[in-house]
């Protein structure tokens, strides 16, 4: 297993705004969207009593802010992740969030996947975060498989948000 250089990983990665997302082992996803919990979730062992929690999108101001208090947030990236067979991703937050307070919690981005991926932002700042629309929060981290995968991803989140 290896991990990508920035320059191999572009290749995956659709609708970066500029090439400062483009860093030395990953890429960097930007803030499409930012959205505030409304309801509880269920996870149970069987996908069919999975219900996930229902969000509400919080606006960006007349300058592209919005006002995050501490708590969670479900986030959105502009950036479509598309994955080959021979690869999955991890994700790190930039360190500019965590020296900010907050940080962010993914899953693994498995072999096949396509989409524009959520994540969980939490903000630990008693006195809040503010984030302008198309921040770079995240590094995305692209690592290659010593074979590929012998299934690709079909899941319910398999084109999400595109």
């Amino acid at each position: 297993m290896s991990v990508l250089s920035g320059g191999q990983a572009a290749r995956y990665v659709q609708g970066c705004i500029g090439p400062e997302q483009q860093q030395m082992c990953g890429i960097e996803l930007t803030l499409r969207r930012a959205e505030r919990f409304s309801s509880a979730g269920k996870v149970a062992y069987s996908n069919q009593e999975r219900t996930l929690a229902q969000t509400e999108e919080l606006p960006f101001d007349g300058d592209g802010w919005v006002h995050l208090g501490p708590g969670s947030y479900l986030i959105i990236f502009n950036e479509v992740v598309c994955l080959p067979g021979d690869l999955c991703a991890l994700a790190r937050p930039r360190s500019s969030l965590l020296r900010c307070g907050a940080t962010i919690e993914t899953a693994l981005w498995d072999p096949g996947y396509r989409g524009r991926s959520q994540s969980l932002l939490v903000v630990h700042n008693p006195c809040g975060l503010d984030l302008r629309r198309d921040a770079r929060l995240m590094q995305l981290l692209f690592l290659r498989l010593d074979r590929p995968a012998e299934k690709s991803y079909e899941g319910i989140y398999q084109g999400e948000n595109i």
